[in-house]
C-alpha cells in the first residue's frame, strides 16, 4: 500500500499471463469528505497490504463501497466482495453478468446517475466513439475513467497506459509519456462520427483534468506529472492517435 495525497492510497498488484508475464494490477482507495472510505476496483491482496488496508479502515468497516470501473476486470471482485461483504459493490453491466453470483447494485458505473452519489468526492468520465465493452474480448479500450476531486489523483484501467520496464528495471529506466491504448482502431463505433466523439472527449478531458499530479495505470505504473503535464501529455497521446482517427473517418465519414 502507497500513499500518495493525504485521503488517496494505492495498491499494485500482479496479473500473470501463463504464469510467466506479469502486466500488472492494481487498486485504489480514497477516504471521502465524509471520512468513509470507498475503493477503486477489485485486487485480491497479499498478507501486509490486506493487513494495511483493514488497519486503516477500521477492519474494513468504513469502506462504503467498491467501484469496479473496467468491464474485463473481473477476477477479483469476489475476494474483495468476502473481505468486505458489507460494502456496496458497483460495478458495470459485464460484472454483473460475469459474476451474477455476487450482490451487485441496479445503479451501474458507467451510468452518469451513479456518479451523482459520488460526485462530491469523484469526477468520472467514459470515452465517447468506443464500445464500452467491445464484441471484442482481448480489446480494452474502454473504462471509467475516476479522478479524486481533492487530490487529483486519477486511477485508471487501460484506457490511458504508462509503458514502464518490469521488475527492477523499472526504477532504472524511464517511463513512458500517456498514450492511449493501442487497440483503439477496433474499439472505435462503426458509424460516422465515432473518431470525432473520441476526439472531442479526449481535448475535454485534457483541459478539465488539468492539473493531475499523479495517473494510476492498471497494468504499467504510476506515474508523477510535472506540473502541468497532464493537459500536454493527454494532447500528446491524442496526437499519436491522429491516422487511427484518420482512418477511421476516411471510412465511416
Amino acid at each position: 500500500m502507497r500513499q500518495l495525497a493525504d485521503n488517496f492510497w494505492t495498491f499494485r498488484g500482479d496479473l500473470k499471463i501463463a504464469k510467466v508475464i506479469n502486466f500488472g494490477t492494481h487498486m485504489s482507495l480514497v477516504r471521502r469528505a465524509n471520512g468513509k472510505f470507498l475503493l477503486l476496483d477489485s485486487y485480491d491482496l497479499d498478507e501486509d497490504d490486506r493487513n494495511a488496508l483493514l488497519s486503516l479502515t477500521d477492519e474494513g468497516r468504513a469502506i462504503e463501497a467498491i467501484l469496479n470501473v473496467h468491464p474485463f476486470h473481473t477476477l477479483h471482485c469476489s475476494a474483495v466482495h468476502a473481505l468486505l461483504p458489507h460494502a456496496r459493490l458497483i460495478g458495470t453491466r459485464r460484472h454483473v453478468q460475469q459474476a451474477s453470483d455476487l450482490p451487485w447494485e441496479t445503479g451501474l458505473i458507467e451510468q452518469e446517475a451513479t456518479w451523482q452519489e459520488f460526485a462530491g468526492d469523484l469526477q468520472f468520465s467514459v470515452p465517447q466513439g468506443v464500445d464500452f465493452v467491445s464484441p471484442h474480448k482481448n480489446v480494452h479500450v474502454a473504462s471509467v475513467l475516476v479522478r479524486h476531486r481533492e487530490s487529483g489523483i486519477v486511477h485508471v484501467d487501460d484506457t490511458l497506459n504508462v509503458l514502464a520496464a518490469p521488475g527492477f528495471l523499472g526504477k532504472l529506466l524511464p517511463q513512458s509519456i500517456l498514450r492511449f491504448h493501442p487497440q483503439l482502431a477496433k474499439a472505435l463505433q462503426q458509424r460516422a462520427g465515432a473518431a470525432d466523439d473520441y476526439d472531442r472527449w479526449a481535448r475535454d478531458l485534457a483541459e478539465a483534468w488539468s492539473g493531475t499530479p499523479f495517473v494510476c495505470a492498471a497494468h504499467s505504473a504510476i506515474r508523477k506529472l510535472p506540473q502541468g503535464a497532464w493537459q500536454k501529455e493527454v494532447m500528446g497521446a491524442l496526437a499519436d492517435v491522429e491516422k487511427t482517427l484518420s482512418s477511421h473517418r476516411s471510412t465511416h465519414g
